[in-house]
């Protein structure tokens, strides 16, 4: 299986300006490797550092130290020292994020939400938006809705609905956070159906997942982290 995402040596501190420039490190020394097709989750207690050591990945935070190796094109990309324009490239045609959290433009519909990534690839107005309805339909969201700026849903429709959305780029390389926290057993059975999906299509997965029946359902392998005062 080809190598997909690397960090290495990978280190990131916080500077807390309001207390006088404290500074808290919360990742040191991380380094581990995805493969295609394989799910790794990240475990821990709370503090551990597992959602930071997940936008680090992202790029949303800058990595104080170390790499972050991303197959982009078939080039192993450093995103700790990527340009702006080499991150978002990154993000639109090589990993997908789900955060715990839909944050969207208002007024927009759940179906052009979900199908904005294949339109932004040029993909047919009409083929996006069928593709995005038959997502939002499989994620039990009704068709009544498919037209409603989702900001009007519930917590758990919302989750859903960015979960269609980081889904249906097809992204070789896709982060999950929490991806089931708001969810029913039976949507929480589907989230985990097309994690099984897009392995099956060689997707390497990156997780957070405090609900352990899901993550004994989709982990390959676990990546275990701790407090950096535990782990001393």
């Amino acid at each position: 299986m080809r190598l997909m995402l690397r960090t290495e040596s990978l280190a990131k501190t916080f500077t807390l300006h309001l207390r006088g420039g404290l500074a808290m490190p919360v990742l040191r020394d991380v380094g581990f490797d995805v493969h295609e097709g394989e799910c790794v989750v990240l475990a821990g207690p709370s503090g551990a550092g597992k959602s930071t050591l997940l936008r680090s990945l992202y790029g949303n935070y800058r990595a104080e130290s170390g790499r972050i190796l991303v197959r982009h094109h078939d080039t192993m990309v450093d995103l700790a020292t990527a340009d702006p324009r080499t991150v978002l490239a990154i993000r639109a045609e090589t990993m997908g994020y789900v955060s715990q959290f839909l944050r969207v433009v208002p007024r927009v519909s759940a179906l052009d939400v979900v199908a904005e990534v294949l339109l932004a690839r040029g993909v047919d107005p009409d083929d996006a938006r069928a593709r995005a309805a038959g997502l939002l339909q499989r994620l039990n969201i009704p068709a009544r809705l498919h037209g409603i700026p989702p900001a009007t849903f519930s917590g758990g429709e919302q989750q859903r609905v960015n979960l269609a959305r980081g889904f249906i780029a097809g992204h070789p390389i896709l982060l999950l956070d929490e991806p089931t926290a708001s969810l029913d057993a039976a949507n929480r059975e589907v989230v985990v159906e097309m994690v099984r999906e897009a392995k099956a299509r060689g997707t390497a997965i990156v997780a957070i997942c405090h609900d352990e029946e899901v993550r004994d359902a989709i982990a390959d392998r676990l990546f275990p982290l701790l407090p950096l005062q535990d782990a001393a």
